[in-house]
């Protein structure tokens, strides 16, 4: 399925509304019933077992995010914004007679940005962690925590986003270096929390991210539109910078 050019912005505010949605959801659940999320831990879920809705419930949203992070890994996700899909052989279109030096250089300058991301998220995160172990907070924060930031996630593509603005200085989030360590960031407060259904998200979360590595690592030219003709603005049929605009330009051409 091909979406006409712009309508790309209008199915990632589908999915924004969505998600808050789904964390308007857990807020009332944390509020009004917190025992739901204890159910889960000690719901049984097996055949013809009967569970309450609210384990049902977190069940589900435990196998929609599993999914996304399947279809993310699918390149004829339609749904995906080239950000993320331009990691796949399909979308390369070489640039003839690109500068490999000035590649390089676009992907030193990045990788160091993602460096400090790395950094930064990890630290940030510690800190709950920290009150986590010291039982300042309990699990069920750190999973309201988690879903603040499945929100966050979209509307750093369509709003606006600090780890553009401070760190990458992409101008778009096609150009994005780390645009598929989306999932990682979201459940990274779920690595505290020793569960099935935490660290199956967390630890799926890792293997989306290391492919998108390894793939950055062994075909670099497909990151960079100096050297993918498909990642240019000339190129591009998506529009989701139309809310955010375009920040910054590539200093390495």
């Amino acid at each position: 399925m091909k979406l006409s050019k712009g309508r790309m912005l209008h199915v990632y505010i589908v999915k924004l509304v969505f998600r808050i949605l789904v964390f308007g959801l857990v807020i009332w659940a944390y509020l009004t019933r917190p025992e739901y999320f204890d159910l889960i831990f000690s719901a049984e879920i097996r055949p013809g077992h009967s569970m309450p809705a609210g384990a049902w419930g977190f069940l589900g949203i435990w196998g929609l995010l599993m999914a996304g992070m399947v279809l993310h890994m699918m390149p004829s996700n339609w749904s995906l914004t080239m950000g993320s899909k331009k990691e796949f052989a399909d979308y390369y279109q070489p640039v003839q007679g690109y500068d490999e030096l000035a590649m390089y250089r676009y992907v030193q300058k990045n990788n160091i940005s993602a460096i400090w991301v790395l950094l930064a998220w990890l630290s940030a995160n510690a800190i709950f962690g920290a009150l986590y172990v010291w039982n300042i907070i309990g699990f069920r924060e750190l999973i309201l925590l988690s879903v603040f930031y499945y929100v966050c996630d979209l509307i750093c593509v369509v709003i606006w986003c600090p780890f553009q603005q401070f760190f990458i200085k992409n101008k778009c989030c096609v150009n994005c270096r780390i645009f598929n360590w989306g999932h990682f960031m979201m459940f990274t407060p779920l690595l505290f929390i020793r569960n099935f259904f935490t660290w199956s998200l967390f630890f799926t979360s890792i293997v989306v991210m290391l492919r998108w590595e390894i793939t950055l690592l062994k075909h670099p030219e497909r990151f960079w539109e100096g050297s993918n003709a498909t990642l240019t603005c000339a190129s591009c049929q998506e529009q989701i910078c139309r809310i955010k605009g375009r920040k910054f330009t590539d200093k390495t051409r």
